[in-house]
């Protein structure tokens, strides 16, 4: 049995135990600080003496907007997508949101890297491609049939349109298999071309600087590989606006 004179104890012990964890736990579930907004989704106030242009995209195009703005200050006012476009099904769920009701001189859309990606049978992102029930996220037949819907739908705006072809998927990429941007692309020109739109063929612009512009085994650029993307999207934008 404990001796009576150490009952008084206890309280203390367990108050002075409480206090040692108090600030570990406090620190362990201490919120984490909210990440910056991304300035490429700022909000543009237009000059109404330019041409408005619309970057519609996935994460590249995202790493491109700033540079392309820069390079066009002046000459037009650059909005994108407040988002990251993902696959083309995101894009016919939200592309007339997207589109909103202002007039559009320029429209550069790229739909792919995502369309081509590998998902899980519970929708996992990114899965192994040699992993059973893997299968690409939006396969070729369905790429093809959102497009030509896309499209007619950009056509409604009355925009010069530019498709821009997605960038090469390297080796060791995960959740993607390299060179599958290839026969998605080529899915991609037939339908633009039966359509009377413009490519901006950035997968081949940017195919022999892979090891300059590149992350290694990753779809996405270097922050200087995104300036020199840039160049290339402004140059077909400026194109399409001389041409008005």
């Amino acid at each position: 049995m404990m001796p009576k004179r150490l009952f008084p104890l206890l309280p203390s012990v367990t108050l002075g135990a409480l206090l040692l964890i108090a600030p570990a736990f406090a620190q362990e579930t201490k919120p984490k600080p909210k990440r910056a907004p991304n300035p490429a989704f700022a909000k543009i106030d237009d000059d109404p003496k330019l041409p408005r242009v619309l970057l519609i995209g996935d994460s590249i195009s995202i790493g491109y907007t700033l540079d392309v703005r820069e390079r066009l200050k002046g000459k037009a006012n650059v909005h994108r997508i407040p988002t990251n476009g993902g696959p083309t099904t995101n894009g016919l769920k939200n592309l007339s949101a997207w589109l909103g009701a202002g007039k559009w001189d320029v429209i550069h859309f790229n739909w792919g890297l995502h369309d081509l990606k590998y998902i899980g049978p519970n929708d996992t992102n990114l899965t192994d491609p040699k992993d059973p029930g893997s299968r690409q996220q939006v396969p070729p037949a369905e790429n093809e049939a959102n497009l030509r819907e896309l499209v007619k739908q950009l056509q409604g705006t009355k925009a010069k349109l530019i498709w821009c072809s997605t960038t090469p998927v390297p080796e060791g990429s995960t959740g993607r298999i390299a060179g599958d941007e290839v026969p998605y692309n080529a899915i991609a020109a037939k339908v633009m071309q039966e359509a009377g739109v413009t490519i901006n063929d950035l997968a081949t612009f940017a195919k022999p600087r892979l090891a300059e512009i590149q992350r290694p085994a990753n779809v996405h650029f270097t922050d200087a590989g995104s300036k020199v993307l840039a160049e290339q999207v402004a140059r077909a934008i400026e194109a399409a606006l001389a041409k008005q």
